[in-house]
């Protein structure tokens, strides 16, 4: 018998990335992302709102479960008409989340522990509070046209004035709205409360250079770009804006999709703006030392966009243009349905890039758990973790939470606090995400059942396979991805997905994934011994046993197992 075969996973580990290295990758390339949403993270003044005390209090938990970097939503100035992404002050914190020196104190916990701190970024808009719209308003100078201004259309019928064109704001009706003190339209692709500013104005530009600079002088790693295909819209030569064509996707004029919006996302020139904050990141590394500065893309767009929004044979652009793809699965995805999404993104950006990233989910999408079920949970996460490149985990997915029933509290008239309820770590009071007498949102009823304490102390919880899954991403053969062959993946059947990971001299995993409610009998899937190092819930396997794939193995419905073979 091997001397490693009654080792544990982190023994195994220390000698599998002492047996072979991997090509030389950047530290975002196979990165393990998380995000958190800050009302709810951690609560440390007893208010019931989450705050940046209390997510320094935590990260050492990130650093537990193998945070490479974790990306904050918004924590500026704002009068949060939607929930912080709606900037009053870029250079600030918000009361409610704390003040600078709280944030420096952040970052300096954050760099003790060696996990990185990446902002949100939000550049497509300000709030309507903030100083440069008031100044926009009343036209001072070098604030006339920082906003997207226009005198409408005369109509004749009634003498007064008719917004530009026919857009209609992503959050419903018109995407123009006229103010009286200036008497012109401006321009808001989101809220009314959300103008947005004008990046043809070289002055916005330099201020967002500066804003970036700004954070990154304080010690941040990188930027997610919030609402990327917004930043940019088609203007005629003549000054006039066109009306964008009915779409046949909706029959409500005032709805979002009613319209292709051919003249209002994914223009070419945010496309340059991407290459531009690139150039200005890597320019302050090369003046100021340290890891690659990185840029994430929130963009719900075509994969070919991203391909370009990632960078092209003379520009480099966003480091990870964010995959949204396995987001759309559901609870009858079957193995070939994820083996089709995986393709979406690989047979453009891996072929022509070699880059991936999988994110599990975010603030504006329902959980895994109300997605695909919580059976599921463990299935989603075991994929993001073995597909080569980077994964993207939502707070609270490694646990399992689900949706919290809650009523609308902003954001337009539409829910998207269910999935913002606060993290669970404790069955106690609160789950002890707050000592005070309640919090701003509900806690999940199951939370003394789903949090980070009880799990802990179960080896198959959600959140110690989530912890494995981490410790198997600095492998050899998961370090291997960008070698040639160092991966594959496929439906071997219907509702089996297999992922093979490995360096090609001393080790490889195979990882099996039953996405279907039967029992999956396997029959002659390698000629080589296996061990099971990491088995789900359902399973009836445990770490250490062999596996023979030349003979017949067996997958309970939902399991997910991950087996390794050694030289």
């Amino acid at each position: 018998m091997p001397k490693w075969a009654h080792l544990g996973l982190a023994a195994l580990l220390l000698i599998s990335t002492s047996q072979g290295g991997a090509a030389d990758i950047d530290w975002w390339e196979n990165a393990s992302l998380y995000q958190i949403y800050p009302r709810s993270f951690q609560d440390s003044d007893g208010d019931g709102i989450g705050d940046l005390k209390g997510i320094t209090s935590r990260l050492g938990y990130l650093k537990e479960i193998g945070i490479t970097a974790t990306w904050l939503s918004p924590i500026f100035t704002s009068p949060m008409s939607d929930f912080g992404y709606d900037i009053s002050n870029f250079y600030d914190i918000d009361p409610i989340f704390g003040t600078l020196d709280d944030f420096d104190a952040l970052i300096v916990e954050a760099k003790s522990l060696g996990v990185k701190i990446i902002l949100d970024f939000v550049p497509n808009h300000s709030s309507d509070e903030n100083v440069w719209f008031e100044k926009s308003v009343n036209r001072e100078d070098g604030y006339d046209d920082f906003y997207v201004w226009d005198d409408g259309k005369l109509n004749e019928e009634t003498g007064g004035r008719d917004p530009p064109s026919n857009w209609v704001s992503v959050f419903s009706g018109p995407m123009w709205t006229w103010n009286e003190k200036r008497q012109q339209f401006f321009l808001h692709q989101f809220q009314v409360k959300q103008p947005d500013l004008n990046f043809t104005n070289p002055m916005v530009r330099e201020h967002m250079l500066d804003v970036l600079k700004f954070w990154l002088d304080r010690g941040v790693d990188g930027f997610r770009i919030d609402a990327v295909p917004h930043i940019y819209e088609h203007r005629n030569a003549d000054g006039s804006y066109p009306d964008e064509p009915v779409s046949g996707w909706s029959s409500d004029p005032n709805a979002y999709d009613y319209h292709d919006h051919i003249y209002t996302k994914d223009q070419p020139a945010t496309v340059d703006l991407m290459y531009e904050w690139r150039e200005f990141l890597d320019n302050y590394r090369e003046q100021n030392g340290g890891d690659s500065r990185v840029l994430l893309a929130e963009a719900y767009s075509s994969v070919e966009t991203l391909s370009a929004y990632f960078g092209n044979s003379t520009h480099q652009g966003t480091q990870l243009p964010m995959n949204f793809q396995l987001m759309y699965l559901s609870g009858y995805s079957t193995a070939e349905d994820v083996v089709g999404s995986i393709d979406y993104w690989m047979n453009t950006m891996w072929k022509e890039h070699q880059t991936a990233n999988w994110v599990v989910g975010n603030h504006d999408t329902n959980r895994v758990a109300d997605r695909m079920g919580a059976h599921e949970v463990d299935l989603l996460n075991v994929i993001v973790n073995a597909l080569p490149g980077a994964s993207v985990t939502y707070y609270g997915e490694e646990i399992g939470m689900s949706n919290v029933d809650v009523e609308c509290t902003g954001d337009s008239c539409e829910d998207r606090d269910g999935e913002r309820t606060p993290m669970q770590w404790t069955a106690g009071k609160n789950a002890d995400f707050s000592d005070g007498q309640s919090t701003w949102l509900p806690l999940s009823p199951e939370y003394q059942r789903y949090n980070v304490q009880t799990e802990r102390g179960v080896s198959r919880s959600s959140l110690n396979i989530f912890k494995g899954l981490q410790a198997l991403k600095s492998s050899a053969a998961f370090l291997a991805f960008k070698e040639d062959g160092g991966f594959s993946y496929e439906a071997v059947t219907k509702q089996v997905l297999q992922i093979i990971r490995t360096n090609k001299i001393s080790e490889e995993y195979r990882i099996l994934v039953n996405m279907g409610n039967d029992m999956e009998i396997l029959d002659g899937l390698a000629s080589k011994t296996y061990e099971y190092v990491l088995v789900t819930a359902y399973s009836t396997h445990y770490p250490g046993q062999k596996a023979y794939l030349s003979e017949r193995i067996i997958l309970m419905p939902y399991e997910a197992v991950v087996l390794r073979w050694l030289a």
